[in-house]
């Protein structure tokens, strides 16, 4: 079996020598639950006997409505990897990846159990002929003091790409912002601290560490949980390093001017960038095996995914539910794209994993 995978893998690689993109997406998918009760979680609003009348029909057509996305985004192909937030379970997944359109491009995800109490969970997509997935952790928020909440865990996903070289993703979905921004804000800044203590550690274990960091964060790339405690510069579309090795971190998604749009969630009128593509100073280095492609980062916010914004004016996302009134749509947050460029060199064949997996 071992020996059929790696002949497969290597049959799927492109040519020697040859460059490639590598498509990264990061999407908010608004409350993707089955239609099942989970006595374990607060899942009740999301039933059929619920006050959301959330049956099967209505999420199916969410699963065919979120393939679409993934589908527009990805142009001739798919992307390569793509972290979600606010998925219940792998039962969900696999219908996402084999009862849609999707089940063409054969994706295999990874999903954590956190103990949030509502039962949602962040996950990661990965089309196996662009990543070999090598392991993977689920990452408990480490609260300050005395205090102990349930909230989501942070994924960390270690794979190789076609040229060999590591890569590691976290994708991250920050406690909210429920009860103010400011009374919240101690527990993001603590997410930020577990997640920088997690992504630093890879400095000691790799030579050449590429972290790719995505999400909704619930803040701002100026808030202090990203500009301070992640210490994320803001990412010009002009730097320029050779250095790989420095504990520094570039926010994608930190100016709309690079971004193209005025943020990927809108509350109450205003546009918020809280979805985030954060990167390692490993993944904009000169000579790097893979490398940002500075003019691919954007907000994906094609008209589809937009309605008009009647109670503030002007556009927002085109949602499942307004509130409790079903719409029908996508999600309250835009996705957010960018593109590396593989650059050449000599491929390693790996592998691969072939199984969905949750982790316990």
């Amino acid at each position: 079996m071992k020996i059929f995978m790696f002949f497969l893998f290597f049959l799927a690689s492109p040519p020697l020598f040859a460059q490639s993109t590598f498509r990264v997406m990061a999407y908010n998918v608004e409350n993707l639950f089955d239609t099942r009760d989970n006595p374990a979680k607060d899942d009740d609003e999301h039933l059929p006997s619920g006050n959301r009348y959330w049956t099967p029909s209505r999420y199916y057509r969410k699963l065919q409505q979120l393939a679409k996305v993934i589908s527009a985004a990805g142009g001739w192909t798919t992307p390569a990897l793509i972290g979600l937030c606010e998925v219940e379970n792998d039962s969900v997944l696999h219908h996402l990846t084999r009862r849609t359109p999707l089940r063409k491009q054969d994706y295999r995800y990874i999903i954590t159990q956190s103990p949030d109490p509502r039962g949602i969970n962040v996950a990661l997509l990965y089309q196996r002929d662009q990543f070999c997935y090598l392991r993977h952790e689920s990452i408990p928020i480490r609260f300050s003091g005395n205090r102990h909440k349930l909230t989501r865990d942070i994924l960390h996903v270690c794979g190789k790409i076609i040229t060999g070289d590591t890569l590691d993703v976290f994708v991250c979905h920050f406690p909210s912002r429920y009860g103010g921004e400011k009374e919240s804000e101690r527990d993001r800044l603590d997410a930020a601290r577990t997640l920088r203590e997690s992504s630093d550690s890879l400095f000691m274990a790799r030579e050449k560490p590429r972290i790719l960091i995505m999400g909704d964060f619930n803040d701002t790339p100026q808030d202090r949980s990203i500009a301070e405690i992640l210490a994320a510069q803001a990412f010009t579309g002009n730097t320029q390093t050779a250095d790989s090795t420095s504990y520094t971190y570039y926010n994608l998604f930190a100016s709309p001017r690079i971004t193209r749009f005025p943020g990927s969630h809108k509350y109450q009128g205003e546009w918020s960038q809280l979805d985030q593509i954060i990167v390692s100073r490993g993944l904009i280095t000169q000579g790097s095996p893979m490398r940002i492609i500075p003019e691919s980062i954007r907000v994906f916010a094609p008209d589809f995914l937009l309605t008009k914004d009647k109670t503030w004016r002007g556009l927002r996302p085109f949602r499942t539910y307004y509130g409790f009134k079903y719409e029908g749509g996508f999600s309250d947050h835009l996705p957010l794209i960018a593109d590396f460029r593989i650059q050449p060199g000599k491929l390693v064949r790996q592998p691969q994993n072939d199984k969905k997996t949750p982790i316990n």
